[in-house]
């Protein structure tokens, strides 16, 4: 099977790492997986480019380009399978994909599925009635999918975070594992950063939504009970700068490390003793089911695939996104609590290998491709 998969960009993010382990386990099984960016080609880009993956970047850098360049690829290319990430790819690849005669179209989104302006809105209707499935990643982005005026309700799928078993069988509006991410191999501990004391590490974007500020805040009330505390923040963005110097003038530049963009995070994961997470709004990120992929026990605020997740896994403590004290005593908690630890450290571990391997969301996904008209009019003919 040929896929094409479009994405903004392949900067490190969340969304682009999962697109780029499902083209390596899509290759593994005999198909063949490339990626269109419609930006910038990034660091996840050049690594896919260099395991002999085409990866295009820059099919949108001007008004209206990107529509015109996809359905080029697409009408020579012939893929039997275009997946879309994100409503960016989605508006500008959708149509052009429908046109080109590609004969399975999905559209996930790796977000919450906020509302946004309405132009966008209308492009993003419009581009729905040319998808065969719109996926959403957990309960909540799935729920504000079906409130989202002109996309189909009968093309949606709800990504229910748990274990079913795969027979083959396809019913609309099912609940099916499609969260999946590979598990991150434990670094030898040669390779950790230096660490002295409890250390929680962030790792993500360093963007508004992510409320680092919250994070922050908690962290230096907890640090004035607990002194040996330790905070890693492992990635970049527009955000960083301003972060530096809110650690500075909280006084916790000492005890707080910026890492910078990584595309090998496995030491840190490896060090840390617990994740944090303080987004006011999410899906799911790839990096708390990483983290659970290594047994660390997790802080998380209560929105989104979070919430859901941690919460059914019984794999960390949840806190309002909006209350520096309550997340201040989670840090606590987990810090003072050798058995609560051990047992969310536990209950992570089994989550990641009984709900979110890469392979079982591949599955889903191949089952999703091939229950569409133009798959099943292709395999009558």
């Amino acid at each position: 099977m040929k896929i094409a998969h479009v994405v903004d960009s392949m900067e490190v993010g969340g969304a682009e790492t999962l697109v780029s382990q499902m083209c390596q386990v899509q290759r593994e099984r005999g198909h063949d997986a490339s990626i269109y960016a419609i930006g910038a080609l990034g660091p996840l880009g050049e690594r896919m480019r260099g395991e002999g993956f085409a990866v295009e970047a820059n099919v949108g850098r001007h008004l209206l380009e990107a529509p015109r360049r996809l359905f080029r690829i697409f009408k020579e290319m012939q893929p039997s399978v275009v997946h879309l990430h994100n409503p960016t790819p989605t508006i500008n690849g959708a149509v052009s994909a429908r046109l080109a005669g590609v004969q399975s179209i999905l559209s996930t989104w790796h977000n919450l599925a906020a509302p946004r302006r309405f132009a966008v809105e209308l492009e993003y209707a419009v581009a729905a009635t040319c998808c065969d499935w719109i996926v959403g990643i957990c309960d909540a982005t799935t729920n504000n999918l079906r409130k989202r005026r002109g996309v189909p309700a009968r093309k949606i799928v709800r990504v229910y975070n748990c274990a079913f078993p795969l027979n083959g069988a396809f019913t609309l509006n099912g609940a099916f594992p499609l969260n999946g991410v590979r598990p991150i191999d434990r670094a030898a501990s040669e390779r950790w950063p230096h660490k002295n004391g409890f250390t929680l590490v962030y790792v993500g974007r360093l963007a508004p939504v992510k409320n680092h500020a919250l994070m922050f805040h908690a962290f230096r009330e907890a640090l004035a009970t607990m002194p040996s505390l330790r905070l890693w923040v492992v990635g970049d963005g527009s955000e960083r700068t301003t972060l530096e110097g809110l650690a500075r003038e909280l006084g916790i530049s000492a005890e707080v490390s910026f890492w910078g963009e990584q595309l090998d995070v496995a030491p840190y994961f490896s060090a840390a003793d617990a994740f944090i997470m303080s987004s006011k709004s999410e899906g799911l990120p790839v990096a708390l089911i990483q983290a659970f992929s290594v047994g660390l026990p997790a802080i998380v605020t209560d929105v989104g695939g979070m919430a859901e997740v941690v919460g059914s896994a019984q794999a960390g403590l949840i806190v309002p996104a909006t209350d520096a004290a309550e997340m201040a005593k989670a840090i606590l908690r987990l810090a003072g609590n050798d058995g609560e630890r051990e047992r969310f450290s536990r209950n992570a571990e089994a989550a990641f290998h009984s709900r979110f391997r890469i392979e079982t969301m591949v599955d889903a996904y191949m089952d999703l491709y091939r229950n569409t008209a133009g798959a099943r009019r292709m395999e009558s003919e």
